[in-house]
């Protein structure tokens, strides 16, 4: 009897012996730092924001990691522009430790995801979701981009100012949020402004032949497109076929479609609203360009520069904040940030500009009008 228990005396320690290096082992391999998340897509038509968005970011945590001290640790997954697939990948990162995010990088994808992190209440950061219903979630989602309204306003007032007597046009996705927030205040500011305007429209199921909106915008002098450059390429290749000479006015989903474009670009201008101009002299993006260039063989774009800001901010958040237990459970992790960046003696200079938050999760910033091209210089 007492052989016996004495075997299984050894056989459990033993098998504790293993357990504990097993775990050892396990927690050698495990990289410490705290874990942002977020979700983007990778594939399909807006793979390249979801891309840009991950290199960006992926090139903020290498830089701050070599500085020594807090680390950190970035995840993306894909969802294809997808709200469904954005739901899920909420659920995995956050099963996987995620404390904070970049929320998600289009605007449909992003509600499903903060929807989930409100739950949790996780702070979410968006370089690009520039919906408000996207901040209006909850009381944990911010944005670094400009908002749609601001954008849709924006682009009536330059109209207006710079192309006075101008005949208009404008053209948007019904079935999309984006596209259809950023029209809405721009519908709204022509109305105040006293401009009348022809407006034709499309939705997801029709998005590839716009030889009819093409044919009813040919004439206009200017055409408001505030929509994904993979559509807006095809809008400005049938208009621009169809003898249109118009300025395309874009807004930041424009970012990425100069390679689609450039017959378009000899005989059109093309224009749209970013905070960010990869050619700009200044030495901070000049830095950040030659890294990114470096590190990917590629140059950023604007959602590569927003990412890039939105992980600073956090990082600079928590630094401010004072923390640096990578234990911090996400509710507390979260309401140490806000509370940095929602001062009202806070502001961040990045890629983007100098930003400020308000409460509502809007971010301030001034904005930039980039020309593509204009042949007629």
């Amino acid at each position: 009897m007492k052989q016996f228990f004495k075997k299984c005396m050894s056989v459990f320690v033993a098998g504790a012996i293993l357990a504990v290096a097993l775990l050892g082992f396990a927690s050698c391999g495990k990289e410490e730092g705290f874990f942002i998340g977020a979700s983007g897509p990778l594939t399909g038509d807006a793979a390249s924001y979801g891309i840009a968005v991950q290199r960006g970011a992926e090139l903020a945590v290498k830089q701050l990691n070599a500085k020594g001290g807090v680390k950190f640790r970035f995840e993306i997954k894909d969802d294809a522009a997808e709200a469904g697939k954005a739901g899920t990948n909420y659920d995995l990162l956050f099963d996987a430790g995620m404390q904070a995010s970049l929320s998600g990088v289009t605007s449909g994808a992003a509600e499903a995801f903060v929807d989930k992190a409100g739950n949790d209440k996780l702070f979410c950061l968006s370089p690009s979701a520039s919906a408000d219903s996207v901040i209006n979630k909850n009381a944990y989602s911010f944005r670094l981009c400009f908002g749609d309204p601001d954008q849709g306003k924006l682009a009536a007032q330059w109209i207006h100012e710079n192309m006075p007597g101008a005949k208009v046009g404008a053209i948007y996705n019904t079935s999309d949020s984006y596209s259809s927030g950023i029209y809405a205040a721009f519908q709204a500011e022509m109305a105040t402004l006293g401009i009348t305007y022809t407006e034709k429209t499309f939705d997801n199921e029709n998005k590839t032949d716009f030889s009819s909106q093409a044919e009813a915008l040919k004439d206009c002098d200017v055409i408001f497109m505030p929509f994904y450059y993979t559509e807006a390429s095809l809008f400005a290749k049938a208009a621009t076929q169809k003898d249109c000479v118009a300025t395309y006015f874009g807004c930041d989903g424009f970012d990425g479609i100069s390679p689609l474009i450039s017959d378009v670009m000899q005989k059109n201008r093309v224009m749209y609203i970013t905070p960010f101009d990869v050619e700009s002299q200044d030495a901070t993006t000049k830095a950040f360009v030659e890294a990114f260039r470096a590190e990917y063989n590629a140059d950023p774009d604007q959602f590569a520069a927003d990412a890039y800001d939105a992980m600073m901010v956090i990082a600079d958040a928590i630094a401010k904040a004072g923390i640096t237990d990578y234990t911090v459970k996400p509710e507390t992790l979260s309401e140490a940030i806000i509370n940095v960046i929602t001062a009202s003696d806070y502001s961040y200079t990045g890629l983007t500009g100098t930003m400020k938050w308000e409460k509502s999760g809007a971010c301030v910033k001034a904005p930039v009008i980039k020309v593509l091209s204009n042949p007629a210089q």
